[in-house]
């Protein structure tokens, strides 16, 4: 019996949702390239393509802003489940609440949870979503208590980078529940505990610590040395399947770029940016000489691996340009993990639609390698 370690290069399912290669660096969701998809289509729309190309379009009777509109009604239940210090933790609490419920009704709900948490941190009530707006604009205002055009913007085209993105740990755990015959919404909330994890989705937040360290420009080739020399790892820089750069990263970066120039030229901008009456704001705090900060550290590791590792390429991956590009638009890092999991849950529910309609139970087998019990004196 042969074994690979961590199902290593194995195929466990044939999908039509995205196709994720490594050699030559592309992502491709539900038929397009992440390049053309993302900043182009919304989050809203690609949402319904995924569960079109899983073959269960979203019902029509449900949209994401009405969804959000029932998440809300429900947050009286959630009351200590929002307590909890963490956002990964409350939101797994909160959508444990939900009965088995549909593809929109689960991406919905993520939103309007991971938003009131963010606003009981700062003792804030939570605000109303709009459904007449599109998901990631209705998410930003429910977050931060405003309209802002170009954050709103840029949240949507990370939203739609993330969405999906093959057969990763947390998607694999949602289809191995949903291959038992188990709801949708037990699926969801095991896949979330999966990206929970710090060896998935858990890097953006340290690449801030990173850059932080780092300080400022000049700095970088110094530190990334340094840190190499005894032997700690660059957050953001590598990725389990790319031999190249991450074509997220490449998304994210023109994301930011535009959003940064948006805000440094705002003459002939139409930011939107406006607060809402009676809520109190949770005001932003970006630094656009972060971004700056970033390339120059990105450049200088790339250097500094490719010295030191001629044969294994190690790129910038998405988790560092998410990191760039939720600060820049003001987004606390504590709401890092909780914004991927509100994106991937609409993959997540593609892939469970997909699972179900295969129909087979995934059921790997291990090699023993304990005791043999006939031997074993009684």
């Amino acid at each position: 019996m042969s074994i690979n370690v961590g199902l290593e290069g194995i195929v466990v399912a044939e999908t039509a949702l995205s196709m994720v290669d490594g050699e030559t660096g592309r992502l491709v969701i539900a038929g397009e390239e992440v390049g053309h998809l993302a900043g182009r289509h919304s989050f809203d729309v690609v949402f319904r393509r995924l569960m079109a190309a899983a073959g269960a379009p979203v019902p029509g009777s449900l949209t994401l802003g009405q969804a959000r509109q029932r998440a809300h009604a429900l947050l009286p239940r959630c009351e200590e489940a929002l307590r909890a210090p963490v956002g990964m933790d409350a939101l797994r609490s909160c959508l444990s609440l939900l009965p088995d419920s549909d593809e929109t009704a689960l991406v919905g709900a993520a939103a309007v949870f991971t938003a009131a948490w963010w606003r009981a941190t700062r003792v804030l009530p939570p605000i109303a979503p709009d459904p007449a707006l599109e998901h990631a604009a209705d998410l930003h205002r429910m977050l931060t208590g405003r309209r802002d055009g170009a954050a709103a913007s840029a949240l949507d085209t990370y939203l739609t980078t993330v969405v999906d993105h093959g057969m990763n740990a947390s998607t694999f755990t949602a289809r191995v529940v949903a291959s038992t015959g188990s709801d949708r919404t037990s699926a969801v909330v095991a896949a979330l505990g999966a990206l929970k994890g710090p060896l998935h989705g858990g890097a953006p937040g340290p690449v801030l610590d990173m850059l932080d360290a780092v300080g400022t420009v000049d700095n970088a080739e110094t530190w990334v040395q340094g840190e190499l020399a005894a032997g700690r790892r660059i957050m953001g820089m590598g990725h389990r399947v790319y031999r190249v750069r991450d074509p997220r990263a490449a998304v994210l970066e023109r994301a930011v770029r535009a959003f940064t120039t948006a805000r440094a030229n705002p003459v002939g901008t139409d930011l939107g940016m406006s607060p809402l009456p009676n809520v109190p704001i949770v005001a932003p705090s970006p630094d656009f000489q972060r971004v700056e900060l970033a390339l120059a550290v990105e450049g200088a590791a790339q250097r500094a691996l490719a010295a030191r590792h001629p044969d294994r390429p190690l790129r910038a991956n998405v988790e560092f340009f998410t990191a760039v590009l939720l600060d820049a638009i003001g987004i606390d890092r504590a709401l890092f993990s909780p914004l991927f999991a509100c994106s991937r849950a609409a993959g997540w529910c593609a892939h469970v639609a997909e699972q179900r309609a295969n129909g087979r139970l995934i059921r790997p087998r291990a090699r023993y390698v304990g005791q043999d019990g006939a031997n074993v004196a009684m």
